[in-house]
């Protein structure tokens, strides 16, 4: 029986009793709180000898995570013997003997060694399998952030939902069982989102002074009730979904071409998703700044501000010490790990240009210096005279900082970089982004992040007169579409803007209502 068809899975138990002192089980009413009960596993076992069925059953987790280990790796011991229905017996003898005696778990390979089946003697690996090596293979080849976007991918959907499919089994339907879920969990994670929002709420007094005793006591009861409640949690969207797609396949396609694993179709390429258009970038105009107020609600993932705006942050962020990675951020487009890479050799303040020749990257959180994210990336960026006269003064500051921590015994590190530390040495990219987030919410402007601000380079484009081709040079993109799926409603939304201010500088004598106006002459 293929394990894909057995039962099992993931539940949660406690050891609470009823009044007739019986455990109470599933129907425990505290299970649905977070910290009550621990995950436990039940996977169904091949029949014994005489037909009967047998169940692996194991409690006692701490997590969740520590829970679905334990049966993924069950369940890639039960695809060992694949068709033999006698070694099929024989696994569920082992894992029966192992679950009556609470042993350890073994590895796969230990089985395989152990029963004369399985990886080593037929050749057959499993998507978990597949997936551990074309990782491996990757980090060898792609930049950190890269491998860190497939890594997510094997470690939250691919290997948990299909790491125990035998390699040259795995099907559509499989795949597809899998969007599936992720479609189902997404929903109750909205639920879940929902309900927190509205116990968020309920835990606010927003009447002026403090809340009397009775309230002070409610409120209590409500903040309590909130941290029992599962923290906010992100949603597999479709953008999501299709890169979760985009990264079997290609793990798929490096498989066929290594015999060892048996893959001869990609399943993940019929797959069907719904289809996905890539976020459009949309401006904060007055209408939408106003609803955002009201609602909280945000219309577009990809949200730009108005020229105006973006000068009511840079006169709120002059003070900082990072001004100058906003600019180049803000004015000239540059991504953050770009400006957190640009160091004082790549300036030419004369001729007013900054070579991007290195981006700083995060690799979970630790920074990693890399080549920039593509070819056409790493290029020159023009500066306008302002940008380039504060990269003076901030340079200035820099050297005075090291001349001061010398004098008084301190460590400076001579990094090289335009965006430091007290130090010397190069910021965190994330502490751009922070810097950014408080300097924005301090200023009261609408919420963007530190990466929409270079799609405020964009909009400045046409301001300025430019069209879609220009913003793509700014931008540095490798293709005009990737421009013009992203930018093209902003740029439509931005010459309506810039169509009102052609009328609005033009002085008209308005005649007040019921004059008539005089005739000429």
């Amino acid at each position: 029986m293929a394990t894909a068809r057995r039962g099992g899975g993931i539940t949660k138990r406690c050891e609470c009793r009823g009044d007739n002192g019986k455990l109470l089980g599933a129907q425990c009413p505290q299970l649905a709180r977070k910290n009550h009960g621990r995950p436990s596993v039940r996977q169904e076992l091949p029949p014994g000898e005489g037909g009967g069925r047998r169940t692996f059953r194991r409690t006692g987790y701490d997590t969740v995570t520590d829970a679905q280990a334990d049966l993924d790796r069950l369940r890639t011991i039960l695809d060992l013997p694949g068709d033999d229905e006698d070694a099929a017996r024989r696994v569920g003898d082992l894992l029966a003997d192992i679950a009556k005696h609470r042993a350890p778990i073994p590895k796969p390979e230990e089985v395989s060694r152990r029963l004369g089946i399985g990886i080593p003697l037929n050749g057959k690996r499993t998507v978990g399998d597949l997936l551990d090596a074309w990782l491996a293979a990757k980090r060898k080849a792609r930049r950190p952030g890269t491998t860190n976007g497939y890594d997510g991918h094997v470690r939250n959907y691919l290997r948990p939902a299909l790491g125990h499919y035998r390699s040259d089994r795995l099907g559509v339907q499989a795949v597809q069982d899998m969007f599936d879920e992720i479609a189902e969990r997404n929903d109750v994670i909205r639920a879940e989102n929902e309900a927190r929002r509205e116990q968020v709420e309920r835990c606010k007094w927003t009447k002026p002074g403090r809340p009397p005793a009775a309230q002070r006591e409610r409120l209590a009861v409500e903040k309590a009730l909130l941290a029992e409640m599962k923290p906010f949690r992100r949603i597999a969207d479709l953008g999501t979904q299709h890169a979760i797609r985009r990264s079997l396949r290609a793990a798929l396609n490096w498989a066929m071409a290594r015999p060892e694993y048996g893959v001869t179709f990609n399943a993940a390429a019929h797959v069907e998703l719904t289809t996905y258009r890539r976020p459009r970038g949309l401006l904060w105009t007055q209408e939408r700044v106003q609803r955002w107020r009201q609602t909280g609600e945000i219309p577009s993932k990809v949200m730009v501000w108005r020229p105006d705006q973006l000068g009511q942050f840079l006169d709120a962020a002059e003070s900082s010490r990072h001004y100058v990675g906003f600019l180049l951020v803000g004015y000239h487009a540059m991504r953050r790990s770009e400006a957190a890479g640009a160091a004082w050799e790549d300036l030419d303040a004369q001729a007013r240009v900054l070579m991007v020749s290195t981006a700083v990257t995060v690799d979970g959180w630790t920074p990693v210096e890399s080549e920039p994210k593509t070819d056409g990336s790493a290029a020159p960026v023009s500066l306008d005279s302002g940008t380039v006269a504060v990269c003076g003064e901030h340079r200035k500051r820099q050297l005075a900082e090291r001349d001061a921590r010398l004098a008084a015994g301190l460590p400076w590190t001579d990094s090289g970089k335009i965006l430091t530390n007290e130090d010397g040495t190069p910021i965190h990219p994330h502490v751009l982004s922070d810097e950014f987030e408080r300097i924005r919410d301090r200023a009261d402007l609408p919420p963007i992040t530190l990466r929409d601000l270079r799609h405020v380079g964009a909009g400045l484009v046409k301001a300025a007169g430019g069209d879609i081709d220009d913003a793509k040079v700014k931008l540095r993109h490798q293709s005009v579409r990737l421009t013009s799926d992203t930018y093209m409603v902003m740029f439509q939304e931005m010459e309506q803007t810039l169509a009102e201010g052609v009328v609005a500088v033009v002085p008209r004598a308005r005649k007040s209502d019921g004059e008539n106006a005089s005739k000429p002459d």
